[in-house]
């Protein structure tokens, strides 16, 4: 097939979740197909990563958003249109024409069109048959926000998510298929045929993402893009409510948290026993000198990318319920569940004082994601989607 992919951002370099997803299907995808890649970016698209993908596409096409455009886009969004923000970020008017004839020119078969941020570009196309990648459910990711956002911030908040509701509602019907990486997303899409939506699940590199055998410098790690809000609320709330506990009994225990663009709020955890890294070259040398990785998630939605890493890497982990909601890994089995501070506090503390019983969780979640989420086996169900068209 000659597939046209549609995507927010480029997918390169790999510290966002979408661009992760997007990587590797692209990348599993070209193994059969003919790949026509159109990206739309807010800032400048580096040569180096226009070559990792050139590998895999036949022709790739950047539409590049300036700032003054993306201001008047948030300005005019606002105040005089029904679209939600994150959409209107992402449209710019008088690419349409262009966008469309990209694919239509290369005579697709069908296009993929990543995430509704830039499914505007697409609504009205009926030429091509479509798909469309929810990935995440944005509107609960938003809604989700409102209790710990400031006062000056809530009633955007608000609106926000009531338009990304109805804007989940009404896209549905613009594609043939849809697509979502997890059952608990699936179900939080507000529309009467969501049971039709495909769960796609993510995969990990597990020929990248391997156990290595060297000295642990942490005790804990926390990973992931840290001015991403569920990333800096879930190790806001490691550092300044569990570690204070652990510490009462345990005053050694050091956490790393590695990642890059670090907000103000998670460069100011930093301290002698919590090191703030930013951007690092190889994530993996983080994950595997650290004892445990630990995800305490409170808010957000979609697979967390950075457990199946870190099980790959046979590192036992911890996580709150939310995430586990789309990984569907078994407490005490191979995955440790917490919700409340103390829970926590006593799973830390059993991985620790006990070898024999972290290894086993690290064995197993190993086996979990290996059995469970692999690229070619999930991108081969999309592939099959878009053969039904």
């Amino acid at each position: 097939m000659r597939i046209g992919i549609l995507l927010s951002r480029f997918p390169y370099p790999l510290e966002k979740g979408d661009k992760l997803r997007a990587f590797h299907q692209i990348r599993e995808l070209s193994k059969t197909n003919q790949i026509f890649l159109c990206a739309i970016s807010d800032q400048k698209v580096d040569q180096k990563s226009i070559d990792q993908l050139k590998p895999y596409c036949e022709e790739i096409k950047i539409i590049r958003l300036s700032k003054p455009i993306i201001l008047w886009n948030l300005l005019f969004g606002l105040f005089f249109s029904k679209l939600p923000l994150q959409v209107a970020y992402f449209y710019k008017k008088s690419a349409r024409k262009e966008l469309v004839n990209f694919f239509v020119n290369h005579k697709v078969d069908h296009i993929f069109c990543q995430l509704i941020r830039v499914s505007e570009y697409l609504k009205d196309l009926k030429s091509i048959p479509k798909t469309i990648d929810y990935m995440d459910v944005l509107s609960k990711g938003m809604e989700r926000r409102i209790e710990k956002a400031s006062p000056l911030l809530k009633p955007l908040i608000r609106i926000e998510t009531k338009r990304l509701k109805k804007y989940e509602h009404f896209i549905f019907t613009a594609f043939q298929h849809q697509t979502i990486i997890s059952e608990q997303d699936r179900d939080l899409i507000i529309h009467g045929n969501n049971h039709e939506i495909e769960i796609i699940r993510n995969g990990v590199d597990q020929e990248f993402f391997s156990p290595r055998d060297v000295d642990k410098k942490y005790d804990l790690v926390f990973t992931g893009n840290m001015s991403y809000p569920p990333n800096v609320d879930g190790v806001s709330f490691l550092v300044e409510k569990i570690l204070p506990v652990i510490w009462e009994d345990n005053p050694n225990i050091k956490l790393v948290i590695a990642g890059a663009n670090p907000n103000s709020r998670v460069q100011k955890l930093a301290q002698e026993k919590v090191i703030v890294t930013g951007w690092v070259d190889d994530i993996r040398e983080y994950y595997a000198s650290a004892r445990i990785f630990i995800a305490p998630m409170q808010i957000g939605t979609g697979l967390q990318n950075k457990l199946l890493e870190a099980m790959a890497m046979k590192i036992p982990c911890i996580t709150s319920p939310l995430a586990n909601n789309a990984l569907k890994a078994t407490h005490e089995e191979n995955i440790l569940i917490a919700e409340h501070i103390s829970d926590y506090v006593v799973e830390i503390q059993r991985l620790l004082n006990d070898q024999s019983f972290a290894n086993r969780i690290a064995q197993n979640g190993f086996d979990f994601v290996g059995d469970k989420y692999n690229w070619n086996s999930t991108t081969k169900q999309l592939e099959n989607l878009f053969l039904k068209s």
